[in-house]
């Protein structure tokens, strides 16, 4: 028989104030039909990653979400709105985020 691999995603949320993504995607093995093994990976996404030169100058870079699959991207750019984005700069800055 024929061993398969195919990753499903299981579960996306949305969670807190920023709109972080939480992504759980099973790998699932299949001899012919039979489910014969699973593992779960999980990943968080936020809008923006984050860093502070030595001038105290902040940068923000967008998120590359082209990698993930099309339903998290929908998700992604439904919710990181403007008012968002903005929300999770301020933030990240006030709590010296990295």
């Amino acid at each position: 028989m024929t061993i398969k691999k195919e990753a499903v995603i299981e579960k996306i949320e949305v969670v807190g104030d920023y709109k972080k993504i939480q992504v759980a995607t099973d790998l699932v093995i299949k001899e012919g039909d039979t489910e014969i093994g699973r593992s779960r990976h999980r990943h968080v996404l936020a809008p923006f990653t984050s860093s502070k030169d030595s001038d105290g100058k902040w940068t923000h870079t967008d998120t590359d979400i082209t990698g993930e699959d099309a339903s998290v991207q929908a998700i992604a750019n439904a919710v990181w709105t403007d008012v968002v984005k903005a929300s999770y700069k301020t933030w990240a800055e006030t709590q010296g985020v990295l």
